[in-house]
Order: C-alpha cells, then structure tokens, then sequence
C-alpha cells in the first residue's frame, strides 16, 4: 500500500509545510531555497499523456462495475519496435496499490518503468485504477459528493472492480487468460478475489505479487498511529467520503518545493519514514513525478478498514461497527475471514527485507498458505516503494517477471 505524508515525522513535515508557506508568500523569484529543478513534463500530465510522451501506444477505456464504479483504465498494447509483430499477444495487467494509481507504472524513465519494459518484451499491458483515486471517481448512482458514493474499502474493490476489469479485458482482447501483477493493496484484491470467485480465477495464468499484504499484524508503518484513533473520532477528523485526495497544495509540493535541491532531502525522508529507507535507490530525478500523482485518494471507510486489519492481526471483510449491521452485510455477526489457502493461483511472491508497511513477518505467514506458491524472493534492501520506483528495480524484480511470463505462456 503506498501511503503518503501523514502522520508521524512530524518535524520534517512541518518544516515541509512551512517552507511551502514561505515560498507561495514570497514567491519564487527571491531565491532564499535553493535553485528549483527543471519540472519533468509528466508533472501536469493525465496517464495517456504520460504513456505517449514515451512514444508508446494508449488506448483509454471506462470500465463500469455492477455497483455503478467507471473505472478508468489503460492499455499499451505493444512496445516502440515491435508493433509489426502479428497474432495476439500475451496480455499483463498491472494493479497498484493503496491511496496510488495507474500513474505508479509508468512513473520511470522507460527502461525503469514495469508497464514500458513488458510492452518492449512483447505483451499486451494493460493498467488498472481502484475506485476513489484520481481517475476513478464517477459513478451512475453516486456524485462523489454524497456519502454513499465513498462508502467502500478494498472488500468492494476484490468482489466488484476486479471482477469488471478483468472482464473487459477478456472481451477486448479475445484472449481467456492473463497475467496479474499487483503491487501492495493489489495483491490484497487479488488475494481476495482469487479465493473467492473461482471463475476469475481460472482467468489468471499468474500472479505476480510485489511487497504483498493480507495481514498486517506487524506493519511498522505510520498506519499504526491510525489505528490508534477510535473510529468516530477517525472520522471527526477525516469525514466520511475520501482520504488523502490529490489536490492543489499536493501538487504545489511537488512543484516548488520538492523540485528545490534544499528540500529533496526532506521529501525523500517523508516517503521513506513511511515506507523504511533504501536511499540509494531512489531516483531524486523523478520526485516531482512521483508526488504530483500521489497520493490519489481513497475512502475514509478504506483506511478504517486496513486500521481494523491493524488491530485485529487478521485478514477479514470490514466490520461495520455492530452484530446487527455485520448481519444486514454478511448473515452473520462477525465479519468473514479471508482464506488464503482457497487461492490456488499459481504465485510468485517478492517482498522487501526493509518494507515497513509489508513487514517480513507478516509475508512469513502468509507464505505457507500459498498452496501453489511457484517461486518467492526476498530483497533485503527493499522498502515499499522500491518495487514500483527502485533505480535496479529491472534487475532485482522486472527482469524476472519478464522471462517468468514468457516461460509461462509458452
């Protein structure tokens, strides 16, 4: 779940607040932070954009879910060079994680970004968007205005918005299966789904999980001081509807304050305390890209959900707050479980030696109820962010879902 500024590392994000304070009041021209940074031209881009800025096909789509979502999603259909290459191709989605988007893929220079490197090796990539972010927030019932229109967690992303992409996708293409990669929060939905509706199931040929999560018992990641919070003052606080949207000050962040040498530091800090250090794999380049996309929103009633998670220790649907209510949902008092062990996928695991929010011993306990666990790899440097952002990102994870896809679909 890749999770942005928010709580804890306070000095650092005062200061981050501050500092912005300063510049909009003084404005730019005075020179008292440090010479700002040529902006990468992704900065003010939507996915499309971003995707054909690279030279790269873009085909974008509106995925309706049964529950009345449109989704957002978008396809790559072949690399630079290989267009000419005739019959179906192997078809990849990619899925991001929490309070991210589709933006996560493509975010690197292309020969650093997961959704560029599958194009150019010959796959037919497509990238998914969860309700609540960025780029999925329409509904046919619902305006984003009303409550009922936030009134989801990552329950409904697994039973609805899952389901409805893959679907799609499956039209689209002709073809019956594909490969899921899912990063964080996607892997959760995919775990979710996987063991749930045995007809998706048998429409995935693999399952690529980056830094996955299903409990988070031992989560190390400011999440934890979330959980602290009783519910209704959680809610006092954040409101009913969405969490973290993107938005002005978000954006001015990224722009004129990140983007200063000053303050790299800092805001390369503010990322890593939330998701455990791994300095020298980050590329400072690219910071400006990363944060005027992130973090995208999600529902207050979602992050109630991973704090419930927190709590309990368990990998269980949202707890609606009373037996009555767990009733009216579930027709029973409690909350169901998710097993695990139903998903018989087969799963290739990658998981972070320094991941604060994927903690190693959580990942140690859901290994075992794999029961078609086809390969795993543990990078001791490795925090959250480094599957989807890491400079040798290619080499440690990329590389090897490339040749593992091709040896599968042979």
């Amino acid at each position: 779940m890749t999770f942005f500024f928010l709580g804890g590392g306070r000095s650092k994000m005062w200061l981050l607040l501050t500092v912005a304070s300063l510049i909009s009041i003084f404005g730019t021209t005075h020179g008292l932070f440090g010479k700002s940074t040529p902006l990468s031209p992704e900065v003010t881009m939507n996915i499309s954009q971003m995707i054909t800025f690279w030279g790269y096909p873009n085909e974008e789509y509106d995925v309706v879910t049964e529950d009345g979502y449109i989704l957002e999603i978008n396809r790559i259909p072949h690399g630079k060079t290989n267009s000419g290459n005739g019959g179906q191709r192997p078809v990849v989605f990619l899925q991001h994680g929490l309070l991210a988007s589709a933006t996560n893929w493509i975010a690197n220079l292309p020969n650093n970004s997961l959704a560029f490197i599958l194009a150019d090796a010959g796959y037919d990539v497509w990238l998914g968007n969860s309700r609540g972010n960025t780029w999925a927030r329409r509904n046919i019932y619902y305006s984003p205005d009303s409550v009922e229109f936030w009134a989801f967690s990552f329950d409904e992303m697994a039973k609805y918005d899952l389901p409805a992409t893959i679907d799609f996708i499956v039209k689209k293409t002709g073809q019956e299966k594909l490969h899921y990669v899912g990063h964080s929060q996607g892997t959760t939905i995919g775990f979710i789904a996987f063991s749930t509706n045995p007809e998706l199931a048998e429409r995935i040929t693999t399952f690529y999980a980056l830094a996955p999560v299903a409990t988070v018992k031992y989560t190390k990641s400011l999440l934890n001081k979330l959980a602290l919070i009783p519910t209704f003052l959680f809610k006092v606080i954040f409101g009913d509807k969405v969490f973290f949207p993107h938005d002005y000050f978000d954006q001015f962040l990224a722009t004129e304050v990140c983007t200063r040498e000053t303050f790299k530091d800092i805001c390369s800090n503010a990322l890593f305390l939330i998701c455990g250090f791994d300095i020298k794999n980050l590329n400072t380049s690219r910071l400006d890209v990363y944060l005027s996309h992130n973090p995208a929103g999600t529902s207050v009633q979602n992050m109630l959900h991973w704090t419930q998670a927190i709590k309990s220790g368990k990998f269980q649907a949202f707890n609606w707050g009373s037996p009555t209510q767990n009733i009216i949902h579930y027709n029973q008092p409690t909350p169901p479980y998710y097993e695990v062990s139903d998903m018989h996928v087969p799963i290739a695991v990658w998981n972070g030696g320094n991941d604060w929010l994927a903690d190693p011993r959580d990942v140690g306990m859901l290994l075992p109820q794999l029961p078609n666990l086809i390969y795993h790899k543990e990078i001791p440097p490795y925090n959250h962010l480094d599957f989807i952002w890491a400079m040798n990102a290619p080499q440690e994870v990329y590389n090897e879902i490339v040749s593992m896809i091709a040896e599968n679909t042979k």
